[in-house]
This record gives C-alpha cells, sequence and structure tokens, in this order.
C-alpha cells in the first residue's frame, strides 16, 4: 500500500503530518544550503543553534509558556521521567500520586524507590475505565507534589478537568500535549514524550517552574539533574538533534492549521463520530465510561477475542493500520493524534458499520 492508501491509527510512534515529512524530505540532505544534513551537524554549531532556539520559542508561543517555567528538550522518553521527576522533586519525602493507569502506575512504582507514595486515587479496580472527580482525590497537604497522568493511552480514558491541590502538580501530558490549551502557570512540571503530537519518537520535552531546580537527591545523577539541564540549557550531552528540529517542522504546521484552539475543535469532532457510533452499536463495547474518555485514544472491543481479530485484521486490508489494542487489554484502539485527518476517522467509522452489519446477531 502507498501512504494514500492507509491511515494510521498507531498510539505512537504516531502519524505525522504529511507536509511536515515531505519538508524534512527536501531538507534531509541539505539544510537551508548549509551542506549538511541536521542529522550530521554539531549540536555546538550556530546553524542547529538557531534551529534550537527557533523551536524553543515555536514550542513557547505554541503552549503559552510563561517566563517562570523552563523548556527542557530531553531524552529517555516519559519513562525516564518516572525515575527523573522523583529524584528531583521528592526530597526523600511524600507525593501524592493518582493511578488511572498503566503509565502512571509505572510511575508511582518507580518514584517510590526515592521516597514515599501516597496512591491519592487508584483506579485499577474498575479496569482504569473511568477518571475520579475531584472529590474522589485523598490529597496530603504536605506532599512534595501531585503526579497524574492526562490522558491513558492503553485504557483511552482523560482528565476533563485540572486538579485541585495543596501540593504542585506535575502531569505527564505525552499523549495530548498540544491538542488543547493549558495554564501551564498552574503546574510544577510538564513531562512529554514526543512521539504522539510533536515529534519523531526520541525527544522528551520538560516545561518545569525553574524555582523546583536544585532540590535533587545526592544519588541523583548529573544527567538527570534538572538544575543542570537548565544551566546547559539542555546540551549537557549531545541533545536529540533531529527530534527537536522535527518538533520545529510539526509546530509551524500547527501555526499554519490555526494552533491549539483549532486542535482543540478537530478532536473533539474526531472522537465524538466514534463514540456517537459505539453509545448506539450493538456489537461494539466501548471501554471508558462518559465524562473520562480520551479524544485521543478511543478504546472498544466486541463480545470476542475471535471477533476482535477478524475485526483487526479486515481493518488492515484497508489500510486501517495499527488499531490493535494494547496487549494489556487487548480489543481495539483508534489513536486520533494532531495529524490524523477526519477522512482516516470516516473510513473508519465506514468498516464499523459493515463489520457490524455482518456480524452482529
Amino acid at each position: 500500500m502507498s501512504r494514500e492508501q492507509v491511515y494510521n491509527f498507531s498510539p505512537g510512534p504516531s502519524v505525522l503530518p504529511e507536509s511536515v515529512l515531505l519538508r524534512a524530505q527536501r531538507e534531509l540532505p541539505d539544510f537551508a544550503g548549509c551542506g549538511m544534513s541536521v542529522m550530521e551537524m554539531s549540536h555546538r554549531s550556530k546553524i542547529f543553534q538557531a534551529i534550537f532556539d527557533e523551536t524553543k520559542e515555536k514550542f513557547r508561543q505554541a503552549l503559552g509558556v510563561p517566563d517562570t517555567h523552563e523548556i527542557l528538550f530531553l531524552q529517555g522518553g516519559a519513562t525516564l521521567q518516572f525515575a527523573m521527576v522523583p529524584m528531583n522533586l521528592l526530597e526523600g519525602a511524600s507525593a501524592d500520586y493518582a493511578v488511572t493507569g498503566n503509565f502512571s502506575g509505572k510511575a508511582a512504582k518507580e518514584a517510590a524507590k526515592y521516597g514515599a507514595v501516597r496512591l491519592a486515587a487508584d483506579t485499577t479496580a474498575t479496569g482504569h475505565d473511568r477518571i475520579p472527580t475531584q472529590e474522589e482525590l485523598s490529597l496530603d497537604p504536605a506532599a512534595k507534589y501531585f503526579y497524574y497522568c492526562a490522558n491513558n493511552t492503553i485504557y483511552g480514558t482523560e482528565w476533563q478537568y485540572v486538579p485541585e491541590t495543596p501540593s504542585p502538580l506535575v502531569c505527564d501530558m505525552s499523549s495530548d500535549i498540544l491538542t488543547r490549551p493549558v495554564d501551564v502557570s498552574k503546574y510544577a512540571l510538564i513531562l512529554a514524550g514526543a512521539q504522539k503530537n510533536m515529534a519523531p519518537a526520541g525527544l522528551t520535552v520538560v516545561v518545569i517552574d525553574r524555582r523546583l531546580a536544585g532540590r535533587e537527591l545526592p544519588i541523583t545523577p548529573e544527567i538527570m539533574s534538572y538544575r543542570t539541564m537548565i544551566e546547559k540549557d539542555s546540551m549537557h550531552n549531545t541533545p536529540p538533534c533531529w527530534c527537536i528540529y522535527m518538533l520545529g517542522l510539526v509546530l509551524d504546521w500547527l501555526a499554519e492549521q490555526g494552533g491549539i484552539p483549532a486542535m482543540e475543535e478537530r478532536k473533539h469532532a474526531r472522537a465524538q463520530l466514534l463514540y456517537d457510533y459505539l453509545d448506539e452499536s450493538g456489537l461494539f463495547i466501548p471501554h471508558a465510561r462518559p465524562g473520562s474518555r480520551s479524544e485521543m485514544n478511543v478504546t472498544f472491543r466486541t463480545s470476542s477475542e475471535e471477533l476482535d481479530a477478524e475485526f483487526v485484521k479486515g481493518a488492515a486490508a484497508r489500510g486501517l493500520l495499527n488499531v490493535k489494542g494494547h496487549r494489556i487489554t487487548g480489543g481495539m484502539r483508534a489513536s486520533l493524534y494532531n495529524a490524523m485527518p477526519m477522512e482516516g476517522v470516516e473510513a473508519l467509522l465506514a468498516y464499523m458499520k459493515e463489520f457490524e452489519v455482518h456480524h452482529h446477531v
């Protein structure tokens, strides 16, 4: 199949805007007439420094990052941040964690190596099919921070509100960053792997209130110190240069599309199309409860694993790729990140309707 025949519903690494890929293709062997590819140039060069500075400023403008916060371009994915956050912010004390999915659970487990972890909420008992309400959160005023994952890619749930907590907010926004407005001033730290809505895998963006830097545990490796990375402007070591360049291209595309407000409007429309059908379907069963549903990852299944497998196989034959659910949950999952066109959702919906006609009893 050609790219024109495919819609990629992968949860990450995910679909990128075609215009971004074509621009990167044009600039791949020779960036801006310098005779080198971004893949080849030194991260200490003036050419790359300009790319770095411009991308950082584009990101600051796109997300509305205030001057009180530093933007870091790091590596290791959100998974490295599971350790980096407590090593820098926990100070050997206690933090509150809301476990609403697989990755927040992993983050809580990792943080427990460096201090005490309180579960402010845990939706494991119901299969992570909902987000706890503000009233359900058990909050410790003495906690060093409150940690949550805004969107749960595996289970298909998403926080529809910003928790009000007595402690600083730390949020993993890997799956829904740049898809809706964020008041960054409310957060002590935002972390996000780039491979959903921002860039190819390999880049992790961290936005941190500078006042929190310098509290790392003595055992913290220098490369995992926020203070070090702020002082070195993310260049204590070689940063993920190509991914930073690609983020800049995606941010240009984002601005051309109307910025985050346009992305939010589109994501509402894409997700609503599928959820409206799922709620009326006699075959497909949505996993997440209304009020907690992700607009990034729509998770659903049929009544049997055999039918699920048949659906996934048929989808692939039609160019609807990567709709198989995570190995933990099974079923199906349609990831609807910023670069997913409405036509892709319409094609998936048409196949779902066709499948139901032939299989619903």
